[in-house]
């Protein structure tokens, strides 16, 4: 008896456990001992119906037995009931002490204040913040099904109530934690992508300006009108790669613009990138229309020496025509110098145009 009335019920569910495999041990010996009592009440019986002197006695007696038989009984179900439902909720409190566990442990995780340092980086933290996320979600089923038990041990064991209520209370009040910090960390993850993308363009356009200048610089000026023309050519094909680069230019803004429309926690830095940005696009144009000019002056110099040498070439050829002393032995050769003749001035005529 002092078994099935104890009043302890374990401290925690190893505790309780314990206790319970002691009882089913109790509850074994229990039921080994009802065949004794059918024997003491078929004798006793058996000493009625020869009608011992006693018999008032052994009535007495039997149903003394039977009673403390019948009460250890049902003192033992109690006990059974009583250990069952402390089973029920040092369960429930280890699983929800686990859960809790795991909640603070992914909440370290969750207050990293590292966000990248590059795209890269970044990118890999979104990724391993998604995947908790993901792993949040799971959870969340877990978190709603301890509530449920919550409120059904509470109904059930009203003696510990409150004690189920205080474990519910801080089961919600970690998860509503962690849930607001996951979406705090994506949240300033996102911004830093963001940040890291503009940045990224940045480079990669700064880088190209640097590129495209050293290109438009690198070719020194021609000594011929092929060259020039050649120069000219190339010349223009560095404007269209310049034109293809104008969207580029225009993303990388837009960017940056959305950042500090945003207020940005890096925005200083953000307004200083798109002034070198606007520097940079504008120089590069400054130094390809120059370049241009200086490359069409070198063709016109170029043109202009040109057509000097032919003038020079033309005038030397000339200049032997002119101090030919033969001035024609007959009419017919006089006349046909006399054309010659015409056919210079009309030639010197058409190339005082072009000198002049």
């Amino acid at each position: 008896e002092a078994i099935v009335t104890s009043e302890e019920l374990g401290q925690d569910l190893e505790h309780v456990e314990v206790l319970q495999k002691k009882f089913e041990e109790f509850q074994t010996d229990l039921a080994a001992h009802e065949e004794r009592v059918n024997e003491v009440n078929q004798f006793a019986g058996k000493l009625i119906q020869e009608q011992h002197p006693e018999e008032e006695l052994i009535k007495s007696k039997q149903d003394e037995v039977n009673a403390s038989w019948q009460r250890l009984k049902g003192l033992a179900l109690q006990r059974q009931g009583k250990l069952f439902g402390a089973a029920e909720v040092q369960r429930f409190n280890r699983d929800v002490d686990e859960t809790i566990s795991w909640i603070k442990e992914k909440g370290q995780l969750m207050a990293s204040d590292d966000f990248g340092r590059d795209l890269a980086s970044v990118q890999a933290l979104l990724r391993k913040h998604e995947g908790l996320e993901r792993d949040l979600a799971a959870l969340e089923d877990k978190v709603k099904a301890l509530c449920a038990e919550a409120d059904r041990l509470q109904q059930s064991h009203p003696i510990n109530a409150s004690q189920i209520q205080v474990k519910r209370e801080e089961l919600i009040a970690n998860w509503e934690q962690i849930r607001t910090l996951a979406a705090e960390r994506h949240n300033r993850l996102n911004d830093s992508y963001r940040l890291q993308r503009f940045l990224a363009d940045f480079r990669d356009l700064t880088s190209w300006v640097t590129e495209m200048k050293a290109l438009i610089n690198a070719d020194e000026l021609a000594n011929d009108v092929a060259g020039a023309e050649a120069l000219l050519d190339r010349h223009q094909e560095h404007k269209g790669e310049i034109d293809a680069h104008e969207d580029s230019f225009k993303s990388a803004d837009e960017s940056g613009q959305a950042l500090l429309a945003a207020g940005h926690y890096a925005s200083d830095e953000v307004k200083e990138k798109l002034t070198i940005l606007s520097d940079e696009r504008s120089a590069l144009l400054e130094l390809w229309e120059l370049r241009r000019q200086q490359y069409e002056q070198c063709m016109d110099l170029q043109l202009f020496y040109r057509d000097t040498e032919q003038v020079d070439n033309w005038m030397s050829k000339q200049e032997a025509f002119l101090l030919n002393e033969d001035l024609g032995d007959s009419l017919d050769s006089v006349e046909a110098l006399l054309k010659k003749h015409e056919d210079f001035e009309k030639s010197l005529s058409a190339q005082e145009e072009k000198i002049t």
